[in-house]
């Protein structure tokens, strides 16, 4: 998908906006991810960030917490007119949560070569158990959002050695 130099700049500035959550979800003890929803109007009406530590709960991803959010806020689960900004490509769950929302648009980050399920190990938007299109844009500040996953990887090492 070709964009144009404003799409390019909206997309590097929920993504920054996602990168913040992060960096607050990796100072607190998880896996620094973040997510935000945006409308077709421009307006955040969703966020996460990953808490599964925090909640001792498997499925408190980023990315579920802000479609939880995105849907009390827009009183509706068809998220079909929004956009999904998220630092890491989605792993399972989350792209079926995604799918499951009639999600418009999703636009991450930075590949994830052990648990992708968007378009590096598993390909499951445009698998036959899929029942909706989705568009997915990767890339969007993929240099900063790999930097502050290896940075959180590394430190957390040290800390076990």
């Amino acid at each position: 998908m070709l964009l144009s130099y404003t799409q390019y700049l909206q997309h590097k500035q929920w993504m920054q906006v996602s990168l913040e959550l992060a960096q607050a979800a990796g100072e607190a003890g998880d896996v620094p991810v973040g997510a935000v929803i945006v409308d077709s109007y421009g307006n955040l009406v969703g966020k996460g960030e990953n808490r599964k530590e925090r909640d001792q709960d498997p499925t408190a991803h980023a990315e579920i917490i802000a479609l939880r959010t995105a849907a009390r806020t827009l009183d509706t689960w068809r998220l079909n007119r929004c956009t999904l900004y998220v630092t890491l490509e989605p792993c399972p769950m989350c792209a079926g949560a995604i799918l499951q929302s009639r999600l418009g648009l999703l636009v991450y980050g930075v590949d994830d070569p052990r648990t992708g399920a968007i378009r590096t190990v598993e390909n499951i938007p445009d698998s036959s158990a899929s029942n909706h299109k989705l568009i997915v844009i990767g890339g969007i500040l993929e240099s900063s959002c790999c930097q502050t996953l290896k940075a959180w990887f590394t430190s957390k090492r040290r800390q076990t050695e």
